[in-house]
């Protein structure tokens, strides 16, 4: 069968805590309790024009036509998971994430990338939350939007830009907190010189590769760097220097003692230098420098 693109919301909603389940009520138990759970998703979620993909594991992916059936469903879904938690006397609930845009279809089964951000929603999630993308939000009915929270923005992979996330809120509780300012998004900068080079790092770039050989971002001709020697990779208002080299990278903060980075992290901030493979001071001339600014985007 020929693939077919369309817009679509793509749910995930995964049984938290099943591990814990498994543990106090034994396999058969939880197995029937867990496999109850996913059978009320698809069906609530049927009464909605949503559509069961597949299950994996503890975990449906469901489809919807619209923002609007999607919310109505995970809010229903939610809300009916404690009458069955009280059959075993314990507590269920899901972590649903959802995101509309489009998808393939193909063979029974979705794909693309409105799959991998409704997988990040959901990976967001609490037990017992809703969790929907920004963009997604925004295609929902006035009263739906009238239900939401925002809650934080997150880098995704192949997004030139972040995301926000936002919180259904499907339960009337006077326990509820509702966030009244809007997060504020810090949009990251990061300046590097290279020799001769000047190198501009904003937020529509997700990572650089530094190293000896040629297919890197930056290319070094120190004999103690290794061929793919680190990276820097942006994490929503920040850099991170990510060594993957032999002799590790070595990282000075303006007015600050030398670090050793092997098979590490850091963030960077401020201004200062890197080396790779030795200290600055054995071949100052084949060096990085950096300068990290931010300035904020509602």
């Amino acid at each position: 069968m020929s693939p077919t693109e369309t817009g679509l919301v793509v749910m995930f909603a995964d049984v938290a805590g099943s591990t814990r389940l498994y543990e106090q009520l034994g396999d058969a138990r939880a197995l029937a309790l867990v496999t109850r759970c996913l059978d009320l998703a698809r069906d609530t979620a049927a009464g909605y024009g949503g559509r069961l993909i597949k299950t994996i594991g503890d975990e449906v992916m469901l489809v919807f036509p619209t923002a609007d059936a999607a919310a109505a469903a995970a809010a229903e879904i939610q809300g009916k998971m404690p009458e069955l938690g009280r059959s075993e006397d314990v507590k269920v609930a899901f972590r649903i994430g959802f995101h509309f845009g489009p998808a393939i279809e193909r063979d029974g089964d979705v794909f693309g990338d409105s799959v991998n951000t409704a997988a990040r929603m959901a990976a967001q999630a609490k037990a017992g939350q809703i969790i929907l993308s920004a963009p997604t939000a925004a295609t929902l009915s006035p009263f739906m939007r009238g239900r939401l929270r925002e809650v934080d923005v997150m880098t995704v992979k192949g997004k030139e830009k972040d995301i926000g996330i936002v919180e259904l809120l499907w339960q009337d509780s006077a326990d509820q907190t509702m966030i009244v300012a809007r997060p504020v998004l810090r949009v990251a900068d990061l300046e590097l010189v290279h020799g001769a080079d000047t190198i501009r790092l904003d937020a529509g770039t997700l990572a650089i590769t530094l190293g000896r050989d040629a297919q890197c971002d930056v290319v070094f001709t120190d004999k103690w760097a290794s061929r793919l020697h680190a990276r820097i990779e942006r994490r929503r208002d920040k850099f991170a220097l990510i060594d993957q080299s032999s002799n590790g990278t070595y990282v000075t903060f303006e007015g600050e003692p030398e670090i050793l980075l092997h098979r590490e992290e850091l963030l960077l901030r401020g201004r200062g230098r890197i080396s790779l493979g030795h200290p600055y001071d054995m071949n100052p001339d084949d060096t990085l420098s950096f300068a990290c600014s931010e300035h904020t985007q509602r």
